[in-house]
């Protein structure tokens, strides 16, 4: 059984979904007075918040053609149970999150005092929050049925499609009575079902031996719903669709960016790159190949160069394969892969290979950063500035996928200038 308590979470929210949640398209820049208010909400919520997270897996599950049985509660969702079914599920974790009280008295307080900017950009980050808090339970839920040869599906919940909102006060009781090792939770339920604090989320996550079944089932995978960018337990692209651009917005202090037209500028061209351009030019002239093929994708393969941190430094060769799709579209990542080079020997002197091959080698295959979004997102990708030469930890590999990004991205922005 796995329950989790969490009374400091990461609330580390992606800038592109806290966007997205403001109503912004995706090729939108945020800017002036609008930009002030996005950093003062993030601000506010570093100083004042409390969130929470909570999740305990439930002792019994039985799943029936118009529902499914928690332990001893029973739930009216066809949703759910087909959900489970297909999957062939044999387990489900019930977990609720909240953004905690003090963002919504804040946000009130606001509100009475004349204040509506700061209001909306508040609730909206309160909102972000919650989502950004049911992602990391998901990839650490994913974290710990990986290692245990099962799959996490995808969350769902009460006032989701087929699934009454009014049955959520039966799933908060379920989840308080099965808590273990966290006092009563600090959310109620009011008679219409909504919940109090508003910020808040009761969910269901299913649990799968069957492994397989989840990869060929697409409507199965959290994958794709999933803004964790940098998940290594990723099995699909993230596939949050960009939003139409909307003139009203410019109000808030946001330009449009065409996109779709066919001179449109899908890359930042005075990009602001965490490594030097002289670097970048060299690596991209050395290091770097690019295949633009006839449907406008592009094949890039990027040759990395380092050194192992122990056994005196032993040289180390890795290759990494990017496609991305169309201009028009961005440049999206749509497949990515890192693996030591041919013929490489150095990678097997790391420590971490030496300790738990398996297990480090599984790490580097399957973590694809910035999956499904576009190239030009590395640009504002929050990672580790972690120098080490090996791929020992999750920090430096991440490290290295964004110089990898950069050079890729780097070089085509130098295309589109010349």
């Amino acid at each position: 059984m796995i329950e989790l308590v969490d009374t400091c979470p990461d609330v580390n929210v992606q800038p592109a979904e806290y966007k997205r949640l403001l109503g912004y398209p995706r090729d939108w820049v945020v800017r002036d007075r609008a930009r002030e208010l996005v950093d003062w909400a993030r601000r506010w919520y570093a100083e004042h918040g409390q969130p929470w997270v909570y999740a305990r897996e439930a002792d019994a599950v039985e799943i029936a053609d118009d529902g499914v049985k928690l332990n001893d509660v029973t739930f009216a969702s066809t949703r759910l149970s087909k959900t489970l079914r297909e999957a062939e599920a044999h387990g489900a974790v019930v977990v609720a999150v909240g953004a905690g009280a003090e963002l919504e008295v804040e946000a009130q307080k606001l509100w009475h005092e004349g204040k509506p900017d700061e209001y909306f950009f508040l609730e909206v980050y309160g909102s972000a929050i919650v989502e950004h808090l049911v992602t990391m339970t998901g990839a650490r839920l994913c974290a710990w049925a990986d290692s245990r040869h099962m799959a996490v599906l995808p969350h769902y919940s009460p006032g989701y499609p087929e699934w009454a909102i009014d049955e959520q006060p039966r799933l908060l009781d379920l989840i308080n009575r099965s808590r273990q090792t966290m006092p009563a939770l600090p959310v109620d339920v009011l008679e219409s079902g909504m919940l109090r604090p508003k910020k808040s989320l009761l969910a269901v996550f299913g649990l799968t031996r069957h492994v397989d079944r989840v990869q060929r089932l697409t409507d199965l995978i959290p994958c794709e719903n999933c803004s964790f960018l940098t998940c290594q337990y990723r099995r699909s692209a993230y596939r949050r669709a960009p939003q139409p651009a909307n003139p009203e917005l410019s109000a808030l202090g946001g330009e449009p960016i065409a996109s779709a037209a066919p001179d449109a500028i899908p890359l930042d061209r005075n990009a602001k790159y965490t490594v030097n351009a002289k670097a970048l030019l060299r690596w991209s002239d050395e290091r770097l190949s690019m295949e633009h093929r006839a449907d406008d994708t592009v094949d890039a393969v990027f040759r990395y160069e380092g050194t192992t941190c122990m056994n005196s430094g032993r040289p180390l060769q890795f290759q990494y394969r990017v496609t991305l799709g169309p201009r028009d579209e961005g440049y999206p990542i749509r497949e990515q892969r890192c693996a030591p080079s041919e013929g490489d020997e150095g990678h097997t002197y790391m420590c971490r290979y030496m300790s738990n091959r398996e297990h480090l080698m599984v790490a580097i295959e399957r973590e694809k950063p910035l999956s499904g979004q576009p190239l030009n997102d590395v640009l504002a990708w929050p990672r580790p500035a972690c120098a080490a030469g090996c791929y020992c930890e999750p920090d430096s590999r991440q490290h290295k996928w964004g110089l990898v990004l950069e050079t890729i991205h780097f070089a085509l922005a130098r295309g589109q200038k010349e």
